[in-house]
Order: C-alpha cells, then structure tokens, then sequence
C-alpha cells in the first residue's frame, strides 16, 4: 500500500501524493490500487470513494489492460502481434484489430518523420539483445546484421481501407515495447473515466497517464525524471502523460561501455549515449514513443517533434564528461 506523504520512486517518474482527503464531506481520498501487468507494476491512483463502484471500476480496467496486453505481446505466442509476425514473408495480408491497427499506423508515421529512428520492425534485433543482456557478452556480428536485413519499417505494408498489414521479408518480427505500454495505459484510464471515475492516475512502471486533478488542487504532482539532476522540476499536471526514456534500468555494460536495452535500428546495437528523456504530451503512447525515439535522435532534431505531434514539454538529461547535464524544451505558444 501507498504511504502518503512519501515520494513513490520509479526508475523513470516518481510521483508525489497528499495525505489530505479530496473531499472530506463526501469521504473522498487517493487510493491506490496495484496490479502486475505487461511484465511491471501498474498502480491505479483515483481520487474516490472507496466503495463497490470503484472496486468494479478497478477490476474492469486492469481486465482491460489484460485485454489489451494480449493483442500487443511479443512474449505471447498467442497473441495478435506474435501471429500477425508468422505470416511474415508469406505474401498475404493479415486481418488486424482495430488496436492494433492504430497502435501500427502511428508507429509508421513516427518512423517516417524520425527517418527510421522509432521502427516497430527491430523484433529480430530485440531478440539477440535480449539474449546477450542474459549472457553478459555482445550479440555475434554475423547474426546482427542477418537480424537487420530481416528489418526496416518500410518492410510493413498497411491498407488503411480493409485495416489489414503484411510483413514483407521472411522471418520479420514486430516489437511494440517502444509504444504498447502508452497505448494501453491512455486505454485504462478511459475505462477509468468511462465508469465515472476522471480524477485518476495511472501509472504503468514509470511511465503515467493523468486524468483530472483531484478535488481542490489544479493537478498530480509529478516529479520528472529518474537521475538526481538538481534542476529537474516537479509539476502539478492534470490531463496529460509522462514518459521516461533512458539507459538507467535496463543494459548491458562491456569494456567500459553501457549498450541501452533502445536499439539503433540500423546500427543493431543499443544506443551508448548515456542519456535519458522524459517527455510529457497529451497522451502517453505519444509521450512513450517520443521519448525513445528522441534518445536516438538526439536533442536538435527532437525539437522537431515539438511541431509535429502533440508535445509540451521534452527533458534532457545527458553525460558531458561524466557530469549531468540537462536541457529542457518546451512549446512556445
């Protein structure tokens, strides 16, 4: 359980919660609701009575989530990615869900605008490095360049008309965990907001949805980013997401350099620039996606991301010979 009070720390976000009830006279306050899904912690923050509305409300999002989870796993054998992946190289298009459909559409156009930067088409690159962060040792070089011909978003054909795709190349792989995690977290708390519940958070392992603020306060407060830089700030945020991109949690570290688990797409190996960045933006597949892709593209070229999708705010932090540094950019109205 939570206790208010305290800052809750994440490897990315952290967020931060009152003890002070929302609406005494109702008996309203935070409650926070915790389940394992899509291989983390995700914790459902509402401001609410506790009562069998809320807990029905709780049990259908997180069932939800499941839901969703089944479509986008490339763990699962099952699911509607992994099979839509088998029928790579066959020639024949497959029949997509409409989640799927638009969770693929988006990833194309952020491919196209990043020139490939953001590529739902690494699954064969993200095997080898899941395997070599395992082993401790680096993928072999014949192999990464054998998983990249097997890639490149161009490779993935959608028809918008009959909301089908087909995978060009043999042995293709989709990997969404650049993007999936956002989609699904923006679809909870419409299910959240669906059952009358819109003063609610939901944060999925770091990465945060926020709906309304709750009653009396203009906002969640949001602590933003996962290293120790002094001027990192903490915002009061209400209908917006967070995400936090980095090499903070998950690499892979020989000879003295740190491989990101965040591939170069065509490259094939795991970013080495030691940064992270936290965006926030309307919705969090959008915040989840520009913060990885930002990572590959570095600062100047982010800014771009400021005119063409729906950005507030990007932070940067980096290592400039070994000191932290960071870099804030923020739409201008």
């Amino acid at each position: 359980m939570v206790k208010f009070g305290n800052i809750l720390k994440y490897p990315c976000v952290f967020f931060v919660l009152s003890t002070i009830s929302c609406a005494k006279e109702k008996k309203e306050e935070i409650l926070s609701f915790s389940k394992i899904l899509m291989g983390t912690e995700v914790r459902i923050m509402v401001c609410a009575k506790d009562d069998q509305n809320l807990r029905n409300a709780i049990e259908s999002t997180y069932t939800e989530g499941e839901r969703l989870n089944t479509i986008f796993s490339d763990y699962d054998a099952q699911s509607e990615v992994s099979r839509f992946s088998k029928t790579s190289g066959s020639g024949k298009f497959f029949a997509l869900s409409e989640e799927l459909f638009e969770v693929l559409e988006y990833s194309q156009n952020l491919s196209r605008q990043s020139n490939g930067a953001f590529d739902v088409t690494i699954g064969p690159l993200s095997r080898l490095w899941r395997v070599a962060r395992f082993q401790k040792r680096l993928p072999d070089e014949k192999k990464l360049a054998e998983a990249i011909k097997r890639s490149g978003f161009e490779n993935l054909i959608l028809k918008k008309s009959s909301r089908m795709g087909r995978l060009k190349l043999p042995a293709m792989m989709i990997d969404l965990g650049g993007i999936a995690k956002g989609y699904i977290t923006d679809q909870m708390l419409e299910k959240m907001k669906s059952m009358g519940y819109p003063r609610c958070l939901i944060d999925a392992g770091g990465d945060l949805t926020i709906g309304d603020a709750p009653k009396k306060r203009s906002g969640w407060m949001v602590e933003v980013g996962g290293q120790n830089h002094p001027d990192l700030p903490i915002l009061e945020l209400a209908n917006c997401a967070v995400a936090t991109s980095g090499d903070t949690e998950q690499f892979l570290e020989i000879s003295g350099i740190r491989y990101s688990h965040l591939i170069d797409p065509k490259t094939g190996y795991g970013l080495t620039n030691r940064s992270q960045v936290t965006v926030i933006a309307t919705n969090c597949m959008t915040a989840d996606s520009v913060a990885s892709t930002s990572l590959a593209i570095g600062i100047e070229h982010s800014r771009e991301f400021l005119k063409q999708k729906k950005i507030e705010a990007l932070y940067f932090v980096f290592d400039e010979n070994s000191e932290l540094k960071l870099e804030i950019l923020e739409k201008k109205e």
